[in-house]
């Protein structure tokens, strides 16, 4: 019975990232994180509030690993001194599956006095949500209902934020043609250092 239902959970967790709505503003994020980071010299900024921003913590050290300088920005430390990070040719992706997260849309506000030309990739469940009609893109999860028990803890939702995470570090590595000799580079030491070093000397 406890295997039954713990296939029921990877079930559901599969078909909530199978449903994820597949939009043409996937390729208009690439684009922009491309026109600005790589072309102009940018920056890519994540941020967002509780679990949503330990998923964007981790897409930004997951960009900077593949390429794309990135850094996360905590929503309310920038209230603080940390918004002087930002730059009028950086790009932020914001993260909140409620898409009213306080914190965001006040980082929205303060962040447009800085940089007033700043495009914002929105990642959200909700795509009528004040935060998602700030972004010049907005990346929708398809909403999926949380597999936790009380339908509240952020499980599933986390889950589908992360996959589009993953979907926008791989067309943005492909969009740049990023090789393993540029893997290698970024990865000194570990497993992967020596895996993408290995996989170099084959490719000479």
């Amino acid at each position: 019975m406890m295997n039954d239902d713990i296939k029921n959970i990877l079930r559901k967790e599969a078909e909530a990232v199978l449903n994820i709505p597949v939009t043409g503003d996937y390729n208009r994020a690439v684009e922009l994180i491309v026109k600005y980071i790589h072309t102009g010299n940018g920056r890519l900024i994540t941020s967002g509030m509780g679990k949503a921003g330990q998923i964007a913590m981790n897409v930004a050290t997951t960009f900077c690993s593949t390429g794309t300088p990135a850094y996360f920005l905590h929503p309310s430390e920038a209230q603080h001194g940390d918004l002087g990070l930002i730059r009028e040719n950086d790009v932020m992706i914001l993260i909140s599956n409620s898409g009213k997260t306080r914190e965001l849309l006040e980082l929205v506000e303060l962040t447009r006095r800085l940089a007033p030309e700043m495009e914002f990739i929105v990642i959200t469940g909700n795509y009528e949500s004040p935060l998602a009609k700030e972004a010049t893109v907005c990346l929708y999860t398809g909403n999926p209902k949380e597999v936790c028990a009380l339908g509240l803890t952020p499980t599933t939702s986390t889950t589908v934020m992360t996959v589009i995470g993953d979907i926008l570090v791989v067309k943005t590595m492909e969009a740049i043609g990023f090789t393993n000799e540029d893997y290698a580079k970024r990865h000194h030491g570990g497993y992967l250092g020596s895996k993408s070093r290995e996989q170099c000397r084959k490719e000479q």
